[in-house]
């Protein structure tokens, strides 16, 4: 639908503005009003997705968002004296991580400066976010440039941020409720956003690129090491792997062909060789780089961080919910590997493993990976019987999450073949806190229920079990709006527990150290007392192995987990012949 005064207002905008950014303003205008049939005079509120649906996208994103949050964090510091809140927002427009005052909370929420706002254009009409988004620059939608008649008072400053191999991945919005009339207002705003997006492509940079060399460059030899304009990522022989967008700008093809994969010698004077003569040692005066076209820059190599590893047997990237489950445990690889092949599948899961393993947690992981646009019905089997099953009869097609089948008594087992006789749009995700070989026998089910339910069985290994606590114990810390860390003596004892309640209680210990302490550092007292559920019927010699492993082979945090002592986890080793293997 054209609506002809809606068209008179876009073209008004642009015979006032016909140069610059309000170009963009304009021409998005117009996609708002011929494309997506939108009023402008029409006040449409803040458009928020569901809990569950901010969860996914914070589970895509949640790398970025690790990477992201210290120089947030900063940034925020540096404007929210001036009521600024800043947004991150997924490539789709979902806003995924937020600082702001809590005093203004609801003004926020109402305004969408908040978590799980949808800034899409389609959706919110010409702002901060979506004009970002669409044009991959730079942008300040201040007040009246706002399609949506909600979002006039605003001003928002948005940047691109970019990944590794250029795609646009986020946006870093800063955004004021009530600003200065004066669009110029907001430049200092626009230096900042796009410096510190500049700063997050460096971190991930960094992060993504350890075995590899990191040429950082600068313009000035002043600002070379402590705050370079871009970065390239050089492989052992010579070339490039991931850069940041300075870098691109800079060095970017005539034909605007990647540069991914082209030696370095074809864009610099240099040669993978010359790299360690532009680490530390030198003056920054001296170490130039030459464009081919002849201009000069400065550069500081960064060595790659460990040996590089043979590349016989390459692995692929886990997409982001996958990733986000566990960090380096050879266990829970192996498990990942399985449901990332598993999810595009329809064959019915069983997920075993304690309560507080994270078996939610990875079901939601396998239904995002699954088709889109579908829902995920999430049922307590204590409580299932013929009221859910006409429930779910007419609920949309997707995955159904069955929690803790041994709860099923016989009725609810009954009731669960005859959801799925009826539904065949359905995919079942079922999970069990019993043994992780799971059986019918120990879950007490059906023998034709039990094979309708598990066409393969995962199982989720306890915390004391695996070998990634400490990354497990960080990015639950991310998550805390506090910027806190552990002590060494408070990561010492929290390694050394048993964790009955394993992830699950994990984060309730440390959400409770969080409030409890009093500066940035999280000490024993702040840590509130261990649980320990073991009883007289628990296996000592539980696969021994697997948990001296687990604890890096430390004796003592090994006795500590099994509640004994040093000396008689030393003597039960011996006794199995137990030995590192290195």
């Amino acid at each position: 639908m054209r609506d002809s005064e809606h068209v008179s207002e876009i073209d008004r905008v642009l015979q006032g503005h016909p140069t610059g950014r309000d170009t963009v303003v304009a021409t998005s205008w117009r996609r708002c009003v011929e494309t997506y049939g939108m009023d402008p005079t029409r006040p449409e509120p803040a458009h928020i997705v569901t809990d569950t649906q901010l969860r996914e996208h914070q589970e895509q994103s949640e790398r970025l968002i690790a990477t992201a949050r210290s120089g947030l964090r900063t940034l925020f510091k540096q404007v929210a004296g001036e009521n600024y809140v800043l947004l991150l927002a997924d490539a789709k427009g979902i806003c995924v991580d937020f600082f702001g005052d809590p005093r203004f909370e609801d003004e926020l929420r109402q305004a969408g400066l908040y978590l799980g706002s949808d800034w899409s254009e389609d959706l919110a009409g010409t702002c901060g976010v979506g004009s970002c988004i669409v044009t991959g620059e730079a942008v300040t939608i201040h007040q009246s440039d706002h399609f949506g008649l909600a979002h006039t008072p605003l001003s928002c400053t948005s940047a691109p941020i970019f990944d590794t191999c250029g795609q646009l991945v986020a946006v870093l919005d800063i955004s004021l409720l009530r600003s200065p009339r004066p669009k110029s207002s907001q430049n200092l705003a626009m230096n900042l956003v796009k410096a510190s997006a500049r700063r997050v492509e460096m971190a991930n940079l960094m992060a993504m690129t350890r075995r590899e060399w990191v040429l950082r460059v600068s313009s000035s030899p002043e600002f070379l090491e402590v705050d370079p304009e871009a970065a390239v990522a050089i492989d052992g022989s010579g070339r490039i792997v991931g850069m940041t967008q300075g870098a691109r700008n800079w060095m970017a093809a005539d034909d605007g062909t990647s540069l991914i994969g082209t030696h370095i010698g074809k864009v610099l004077d240099l040669d993978v060789d010359d790299l360690p003569d532009l680490m530390r040692g030198r003056p920054a005066e001296e170490r130039v780089l030459r464009l081919k076209d002849g201009r000069g820059l400065y550069g500081h190599a960064i060595a790659p961080q460990s040996a590089r590893l043979p590349r016989r047997q390459p692995r692929a990237a886990l997409p982001g919910p996958l990733s986000a489950i566990a960090g380096p445990d050879p266990a829970m690889a192996q498990l990942q590997v399985k449901a990332q092949k598993l999810a595009q599948t329809a064959i019915p899961l069983l997920l075993c493993g304690e309560t507080g393993t994270g078996k939610e947690t990875l079901a939601r992981a396998i239904h995002v990976l699954g088709p889109s646009k579908r829902a995920f019905h999430a049922v307590s089997c204590a409580s299932f019987g013929e009221a859910a099953v006409n429930r779910l009869l007419d609920a949309p097609g997707g995955t159904l999450f069955l929690r803790g089948v041994e709860d099923l008594d016989a009725d609810g087992q009954a009731a669960a073949l005859t959801l799925m006789d009826a539904r065949d749009d359905v995919r079942v995700i079922a999970s069990s806190r019993g043994p992780q070989t799971g059986s019918p026998e120990c879950l007490g089910l059906r023998s034709d229920l039990y094979f309708r339910l598990a066409g393969m069985v995962l199982s989720i290994p306890p915390l004391r079990m695996r070998q990634d606590f400490d990354w497990l114990v960080d990015r639950l810390l991310r998550r805390s709006p506090a910027d806190v860390r552990l002590s060494p003596g408070a990561r010492s004892e929290l390694a050394g527990r048993n964790w009955p309640g394993n992830i699950r209680e994990l984060a309730n210990v440390l959400e409770v150290a969080v409030t409890l302490a009093d500066g940035p550092v999280i000490d024993l007292p702040d840590l509130p007392a261990a649980l320990d559920l073991r009883t007289g019927d628990d296996d000592p010699d539980e696969d021994l192995e697997s948990l001296l492993i687990a604890c890096g082979w430390n004796m003592a945090r090994a006795a500590k987990r099994l509640g004994v002592n040093r000396s008689t986890i030393m003597r039960r080793v011996r006794k199995a012949g137990l030995s590192p293997k290195h």
